[in-house]
């Protein structure tokens, strides 16, 4: 009997559990309120806002506001700092690093012990164990995982606290016996240079037995590369002909999906998709032939959906009375996601919107970010970035801008991904090569993940600037029929739509000329 047969019977209880997800999703979800609201109740946050009297989620939408990270910044600080009983009983020592917001470049989210055991943990078992029920005849533990990871540093001074991505939280404080089935070794899973820790990956990984993958698909295709450069085979499955699955999440698969394809070269190769963030693991793809993920009810989140006609165009709420729990909402219908976890967050905005497909049982889409961004690669580019940016560049080159947008270039024969701008001035710069270079330089020093991208040219190169002639945008708004009113022109978009039409026009403009 082979290590995966045996593994299967730890599945089979949970496997069980798990329908209730089909017929007590809303008790599962009320019995999570109420134990974080019990756990939580003698804290700083939990006694300002009277959790002790909460018997209801009535009661809990009325005592506890909706919060965005600003609001629970202060709590988290007093936290890093090695604050007890602040947001979560005890201290936590764990802090993922996350994309910033319009005040800041990075947001640490903390992660307590309950949150890794209850909710990142709990959602990378519930993988396996739908990935098994799904795949008889898989082989998955008879071979290696190869886990992608980052890295992570010291928090202030506090002892034995650290901040990182949420993936080398998750390998450091992982059970010494995945260690046995998974590559690379955990002190290169956690080197900070990428460009070194792919080299090292590739060459641990190129010889071992690897049946399934684990990671950001545009972090991952990079590792792959050079495991094929390595080998100098064809495809995948010649370098790993166990090779059965990839276990993707972080950002759109869609745009790899064909890459993926081409390079592993087994058409019965599986993807499987998970909505895992650093505030929480929310989804899994729990049918192969079904898109959309299920939310995952019974693990310490509580979740409240905001309908997208109560937040404004900078993703803020504007109608509490609007916001319902799993029970409430509607399909077919977009909405931001509000949670409440064991780490500390309260009623807190992710920025990310769902779609429901279903609820019996509730199955949902990711539909973007409540406000305009790029977030191709991992690099979660907002709007206030993009600002903050081109006003540097201005400012650098005596250069004013009038309209702009911008959209990612994926990975094609010989082109490295990189986002494009097409940038109309009403004053040039004296050097456009050199304004291209100041923004992107700036958008690094502004967001911790685009800066991560960008590093050594790996991922991403430096962004590709287009100079719009003069009332280019405005032409393009008069052939959508939307000139005037509330009609903007979209800055950041993760869809080239926009800007191929723009593109298009210029370039339609161009050949009537000769």
């Amino acid at each position: 009997m082979g290590l995966t047969s045996i593994a299967r019977l730890g599945f089979i209880k949970r496997q069980r559990e798990l329908e209730k997800h089909i017929t007590q999703a809303a008790q599962l979800q009320h019995d999570v309120m109420i134990h974080l609201i019990r756990r939580a109740a003698d804290t700083r946050y939990g006694r300002r806002k009277s959790f002790g009297t909460i018997r209801s989620y009535e009661d809990f939408s009325r005592l506890v506001p909706v919060n965005t990270y600003e609001e629970l910044k202060g709590d988290i600080d007093l936290m890093r700092h090695g604050e007890k009983d602040v947001l979560w009983p005890g201290k936590v020592k764990w802090y993922a690093k996350s994309s910033g917001t319009t005040n800041d470049k990075s947001k640490f989210i903390p992660v307590s012990k309950e949150g890794l055991q209850r909710i990142h943990y709990a959602g990378g078992s519930d993988v396996v164990a739908f990935y098994l029920k799904n795949n008889p005849r898989s082989r998955l533990f008879d071979g290696r995982a190869l886990i992608l990871g980052g890295s992570h540093s010291p928090n202030y001074n506090v002892a034995g606290s650290l901040v990182g991505d949420l993936s080398a939280i998750l390998i450091e404080n992982i059970n010494p016996l995945v260690n046995l089935i998974r590559v690379p070794d955990k002190q290169t899973a956690l080197i900070s240079d990428f460009e070194v820790k792919r080299e090292q990956i590739a060459r641990q990984c190129l010889t071992k037995n690897v049946t399934n993958l684990s990671g950001v698909p545009s972090w991952m295709m990079s590792v792959l590369s050079r495991v094929m450069e390595l080998s100098g085979k064809q495809t995948l499955s010649e370098v790993w002909p166990s090779l059965e699955v990839f276990f993707h999440g972080g950002i759109a698969f869609t745009p790899y999906r064909k890459q993926y394809e081409q390079l592993v070269g087994n058409p019965d190769m599986n993807y499987m998709e998970t909505y895992n963030a650093s505030e929480g693991f929310f989804g899994i793809q729990s049918d192969p032939l079904d898109p959309a993920m299920l939310l995952m009810l019974d693990y310490d989140v509580f979740y409240e959906f905001a309908p997208m006609e109560a937040i404004d165009d900078n993703g803020l709420l504007t109608d509490a009375s609007k916001v319902v729990p799993i029970e409430g909402v509607e399909l077919g219908k977009n909405y931001a996601m509000i949670i409440s976890t064991s780490c500390g967050l309260w009623r807190y905005m992710i920025g990310d919107t769902v779609r429901f497909t279903s609820k019996n049982p509730y199955k949902f889409i990711i539909t973007g970010r409540t406000k305009s961004f790029i977030n191709a690669f991992g690099e979660e580019l907002i709007v206030d970035n993009a600002e903050q940016g081109l006003a540097y560049a201005c400012d650098k080159t005596g250069a004013v801008v009038s309209e702009y947008t911008a959209a990612p270039v994926h990975r094609s024969d010989g082109v490295v991904p990189h986002h494009q701008w097409v940038v109309e001035f009403s004053k040039e710069p004296d050097d456009l090569n050199r304004f291209a270079d100041l923004l992107d330089q700036r958008l690094q020093q502004l967001n911790s993940d685009y800066e991560a991208k960008r590093f050594k040219d790996i991922n991403m190169v430096r962004l590709d600037l287009v100079k719009a002639r003069p009332g280019l945008f405005h032409d393009w708004l008069k052939m959508k029929g939307k000139l005037g009113g509330q009609h903007k022109v979209p800055r950041l978009s993760n869809s080239r739509q926009h800007i191929e039409e723009i593109l298009s026009l210029a370039a339609k403009e161009v050949k009537n000329e000769e």
